[in-house]
């Protein structure tokens, strides 16, 4: 089989309500465009033959490569597209399923959320550019497809670089199950609305599988209790609210705000936490549903998200491997 990577550009991301309530900067779509040339070149550079890619509105991908001459195939992946979430999760599915050996993915936390929900399997190398990121991290788009073709053509073994990440089972009372790869967070109210969450009074309680202080959101408030870091084999859940223990955090860019954390304790792999509405659920930062009055979920973290690719680890691999050199 060729050689094949997947691209997943969302143009949506780094453009929500933060920018208005917090002082968020904008990732614009030149500058999307901009990123994704870089990592079609990277890939190009490793003998990458086959570039699977996510078609969207703004069209990053197909502007990325107008300009190039490069000798691989690049396709986007048949799909009926929304413009919406869905895009994500049927775009990375369809990857999966054209046995792609590598995903690059533009997004925040939400963005790789969505791809996480398409396909858990597939190793991912995520790239920021939304607001609140915690899952993907800003790194230059050449590098990020070396590493990613280094995947792709097979000279690297993906479980030697890539652990798989922690993420949160929702399981909602009615069969509906959901995943986060941060936070899950317990809010009062009943309707979505604006789906970023900035109203900080509104949240009961949260649950992490990420607590550092020196990212924003959610997982910031829990770093500023305890660290749970990528590795760890446990979570956190945070009971706020009411209590005697303010905790200031970087909630967004440049708002540090406090919460009155009543309760926070480790959350072993496994471990459930059961909440009940009525009350809104936010994943990965992002109003998704709400919970009827007396409607129960439960809430898992759990060691059953997608390989997430260390960028420095592969390439170490990659060059020890004698890729990318040759006697001359």
């Amino acid at each position: 089989m060729a050689a094949t990577a997947g691209i997943i550009a969302n143009p949506a991301s780094g453009k929500d309500i933060r920018r208005l309530v917090a002082h968020a900067s904008v990732f614009d779509t030149q500058e999307k465009i901009s990123i994704v040339r870089r990592v079609v070149l990277g890939l190009a550079a490793t003998g990458v033959e086959r570039v699977l890619f996510m078609p969207d509105s703004a069209q990053i991908v197909q502007q990325a490569v107008d300009c190039l001459d490069l000798d691989l195939e690049i396709a986007p992946v048949d799909g009926a597209y929304t413009a919406t979430t869905a895009d994500t999760v049927m775009a990375a599915a369809a990857m999966a399923a054209q046995g792609v050996g590598v995903i690059v993915c533009l997004g925040g936390d939400g963005t790789n959320r969505a791809l996480a929900m398409g396909t858990s399997d597939v190793p991912v190398v995520p790239i920021s550019t939304g607001t609140n990121n915690v899952f993907p991290i800003m790194m230059e788009g050449t590098i990020a497809g070396l590493a990613a073709g280094a995947l792709a053509c097979g000279a690297v073994d993906p479980e030697t670089v890539a652990q798989r990440c922690k993420w949160i089972e929702v399981v909602v009372d009615g069969g509906r199950r959901e995943v986060a790869l941060i936070d899950a967070v317990l809010m009062n109210g009943r309707f979505v609305g604006s789906r970023a969450i900035w109203e900080l009074d509104d949240i009961r309680e949260v649950v992490l599988t990420r607590a550092q202080p020196d990212v924003l959101g959610m997982a910031a408030v829990g770093g500023m209790v305890m660290s749970v870091r990528p590795q760890d084999d446990f979570g956190l859940h945070l009971v706020l609210g009411q209590g005697e223990d303010l905790v200031r955090a970087p909630i967004a860019p440049g708002l540090v705000a406090g919460l009155l954390v009543a309760r926070a304790q480790q959350l072993p792999l496994g471990a459930s936490v059961q909440v009940a509405g009525p009350a809104l659920v936010a994943l990965d930062g992002e109003r998704e549903f709400s919970l009827g009055p007396g409607q129960a979920a439960s809430l898992t973290v759990a060691r059953s998200g997608p390989p997430v690719v260390d960028v420095g680890r592969c390439l170490d691999a990659a060059r020890d491997a004698g890729f990318l050199r040759r006697p001359v």
